[in-house]
Parts: C-alpha cells; structure tokens; sequence
C-alpha cells in the first residue's frame, strides 16, 4: 500500500485514482463501505483505489485542548485500510491553510490538480472546507464541474437499524461494552502504547504486569478486560485492568496487563492491547489478600473468554512491528 504525505508529490502512477474520502477514524463498518465502492469502481474504471484522510484529525486541530476520544490512531488506521487491501491513502495535513479553503478551492486544489481523481466516493454525512459548507450535494455538483464522478454512500447499519458509527463505538466503550464496540467496528477495538514502568505491586501480588498510561482522551470504562496482548509478532491472553486503584488511593487512570504464560520483558516497547470483553467494574478492596484472591478469579474469568474465542467475520490485522530498543529476546513463554 503506498502511502502520500505531500499532495504537491503526487506520483504519476496514483493519480487518476478512485478516492474514498472521509477522517475514517475506526475504520468501522460504515467506513467500510464507503471504501468497498471506491474500490469497486476502481476495478470497473482500471484504477488504483485509495482513501484521503486527514491528520490531525480536524476535532484536534479545531479544539486542541479538548479531550477526544481518538478511536485508531494513524499507525493503526493505517495498517486496518492496508487489511481492506486499499491501494493507496492520501493524508491531507489539516491545518490552517486547508481549514480556510473553500468547497470549491478545496476541490480544484486536492482533488483536481494534485490527485486528478476520476472519482470520489464519500459517506452521507461528509462535510469539508471552510466552516464546513461542503456537503453531498456541494461535491456532486463540483464533480459535475470538473469532470469526475461522484458517489455519495448511504449510511450502513445494523440488525436493528441503527448506522454505524465512530460515536456509538465510543459510546459503547465507555459503557463497559468491547464486545458491542466490535460489532460496529468489525475487529475488536485495540491500543497501542510503550510499556512503562509501574508501582510493582502487582508483581508483589503474584501478578506481575506491563503498564500503560492512556491518552486522556481515551473514555474507557474503568474495570477488568479479557484481552489479548499483540507484541513483537506473537499473541497472549491476558488480564487488562483499567482504573484509578482505588484500593491504594491513585487518582490517575492506569492500564495494567497481566499477560497468561509468559515471562519476559517489554519495558520501552510498544504492544497493543486488544479488548475482548469486560469482566466486572473497578472498586476497591479491603486488604491486598481480598485483591488478590479476586485478582485470581478474574484471571480465571479471562482465560475461559480467550478459550472459547472465536474470530469469524472479525478483520484480520498484520501484527505491528516489534519497536524499542533491540535486545535479543524480549518475549518469552512458560
């Protein structure tokens, strides 16, 4: 999958392309779609079939200080578009420059003269330029102008009728439901963070574990998680908890893995984590004894989720690559 940065650098070869367009934040089922056609037109045109997105997500650069929830960070979105087999991604620097074009400029400018797209396939809720005054109907009659073609998707849902969406994934989440999540996504949610190092008491507690601090953004309910653990090429059931440790008084939210049968060393690597299902809520405990028996149960709990895991219809991701420094044997296996 090739990958263009600078639209002033277009290769000759990936202009004339079939473009889907959108911020494809979770790369969902609805997104999936939108790409699906772009792809399919592609194949009928002869063309290469990519998929424009746009960095920093347009929610960072109007309000960087907010909290948001950023459901794929680019490395990851990257590598689900290149599991849909999307022939190239286009990513657009979102900043003051583009965020002051107009519908029409931005057309003539990106679409037009740095991609010569020969059609474009959007969502039915996509908006672009300045204040964002493009919308289906605007890029449909820009299209006409300019000589591409324009397919707008309807929204795609579910069983029940309710579209899919990067909102009610977020939302699903943040109440305590990865398995929900995962329905709308079509993978099951995961981050990807370095291991750094913790207070230790989970090693005290016959639980060692890897230690990630969470963007704060990231509105994860708080509580213990199946999950399984991707690092450098190999695969873990695990116990995730995310929360505050009430028991010992933090204040900050922390995520700590305990990985089933393995005993090496990740500090400085990132892994990703890939939620499975949530076992129970946060709450505090009267002795590090009660903790540790529960700690025991739910690692019980966890390993019965993984067993009985089944992939089917799930998006099979390519592992990321094993980061950090380069010590020779960092996993290791009991």
């Amino acid at each position: 999958m090739d990958i263009v940065r600078d639209m002033a650098d277009v290769p000759a070869e990936l202009r004339g392309a079939v473009v889907a367009l959108g911020n494809f934040d979770g790369v969902h089922r609805g997104h999936r779609e939108v790409i699906a056609i772009a792809q399919a037109r592609a194949a009928e045109l002869g063309a290469r079939a990519g998929v424009m997105s746009f960095h920093p997500h347009p929610r960072r650069y109007f309000s960087p200080d907010s909290r948001f929830f950023r459901l794929t960070p680019q490395p990851l979105k990257l590598r689900l578009l290149e599991a849909l087999g999307v022939d190239a991604v286009f990513i657009v620097p979102f900043d003051a420059a583009l965020a002051a074009l107009s519908p029409d400029t931005f057309v003539d400018r990106i679409l037009v003269t740095a991609l010569a797209v020969r059609h474009v396939v959007a969502g039915w809720d996509f908006h672009f330029g300045a204040k964002r005054a493009g919308n289906a109907e605007v890029l449909e009659r820009l299209g006409e102008a300019h000589g591409f073609g324009v397919t707008i998707a309807a929204p795609k849902s579910d069983a029940a009728g309710e579209a899919y969406s990067s909102t009610a994934v977020r939302r699903l989440l943040a109440a305590g439901d990865p398995r929900g999540a995962a329905a709308i996504l079509g993978y099951r949610w995961r981050i990807v963070e370095t291991v750094i190092s913790g207070a230790g008491r989970g090693a005290g507690l016959g639980f060692p574990t890897i230690n990630m601090a969470l963007d704060a953004g990231v509105e994860l309910a708080h509580g213990i998680y199946a999950v399984r653990v991707h690092a450098c090429g190999r695969v873990f059931g695990g116990a995730a908890y995310h929360g505050t440790r009430p028991t010992f008084g933090d204040t900050e939210p922390f995520l700590e893995t305990y990985l089933f049968d393995f005993d090496g060393d990740l500090y400085g690597r990132e892994v990703e984590i890939e939620f499975i299902e949530y076992l129970r809520g946060d709450r505090a405990f009267a002795s590090e004894s009660e903790l540790r028996d529960q700690m025991a149960r739910d690692c019980a709990s966890a390993r019965a989720v993984i067993d009985g895991l089944r992939d089917d219809g799930m998006l099979m991701i390519a592992a990321p690559a094993c980061l950090g420094d380069q010590r020779a044997d960092p996993l290791g296996a009991r």
